[in-house]
């Protein structure tokens, strides 16, 4: 099997969560999530990290001092060949670094940054190997990752630039909403980015994770009873399946998505074409 590519794919996916238990209960409930307590040397504090089945996704990180007025949220972390490298890279191509680089113990190097725009995000290197599976999502994995910005179409020229990405298709969505434009990072398809319509102002630029199921209707059931928010779906896309936009018990945004037909029969092939 060919290694992972981590250089341009989404390796890891934090929770900014203001109660942990909570947020536990709710992932749980609704995608089957489970959670194990981490420590990487004595010093630091317990982190509690997102598990589906035995691959480590995520974790939920806690509010700090710094982000005490931040509303709860998810970052997504981008791999990266060497983290210095691309902090300089993002820099020379308009975007921002509001935190490190820093190590962290026995596990990697990381910096926290913003595109031009002001979407949010994180980039990794790993201390021990490459992260991602390699192969298409499957239930309970993040399955697409959607950048609202005040320019998509510059958003992700950024994007492209400093990480590879490539342009697959564009999706006439309406007079109102404009362009979606969709991406890879070498593989297969992992996401879309549209720009804020104007009945959407005051959003702020970011990046929306969604969670594949196999069951939408019932997830979204799910969401409803454990507190959280339909804000919009589940509804078709065009050879995408379903997907419904939400919010969990504590206001952060995610998406859930039922893939189709088409897209599942395309994800089957490319892993049987990976692990040839």
């Amino acid at each position: 099997m060919e290694a992972p590519k981590p250089h341009g794919s989404f390796v890891w996916y934090d929770l900014m969560s203001p109660d942990e238990d909570t947020s536990k209960e709710f992932y749980s409930s609704v995608v089957g999530w489970t959670t194990e307590p981490f420590q990487p040397v004595p010093e630091m504090p317990v982190y509690t990290m997102w598990k589906v089945g035995d691959s480590m996704i995520g974790g939920i990180a806690p509010p700090s001092p710094e982000s005490q007025n931040i509303p709860p949220h998810w970052l997504l972390y981008i791999g990266a060949d060497d983290v210095d490298k691309t902090v300089e890279d993002i820099k020379s191509n308009g975007g921002q670094v509001l935190h490190g680089p820093e190590d962290i113990p026995t596990v990697g190097r990381f910096a926290m940054c913003s595109d031009p725009q002001g979407a949010v995000f994180a980039v990794f290197t790993s201390a021990e190997s490459a992260m991602g599976s390699g192969a298409p999502p499957s239930p309970g994995f993040m399955s697409w990752h959607e950048l609202a910005s005040t320019d998509a179409k510059a958003g992700l020229e950024f994007y492209r630039t400093v990480f590879g990405w490539n342009d697959t298709e564009t999706m006439d969505m309406g007079e109102e909403m404009g362009d979606y434009d969709m991406f890879d990072a070498g593989d297969w398809p992992i996401g879309g980015a549209y720009t804020i319509p104007a009945s959407m102002a005051g959003m702020p630029p970011s990046w929306m994770p969604y969670i594949m199921t196999n069951d939408l209707d019932g997830a979204c059931g799910r969401v409803s009873s454990m507190g959280g928010h339909i804000m919009n779906g589940p509804m078709e896309v065009p050879g995408g399946g379903r997907v419904a936009m939400c919010t969990d018990a504590h206001g952060a945004a995610f998406g859930l998505h039922e893939a189709g037909p088409e897209m599942a029969e395309d994800a089957a092939e490319r892993s049987m074409e990976a692990t040839a």
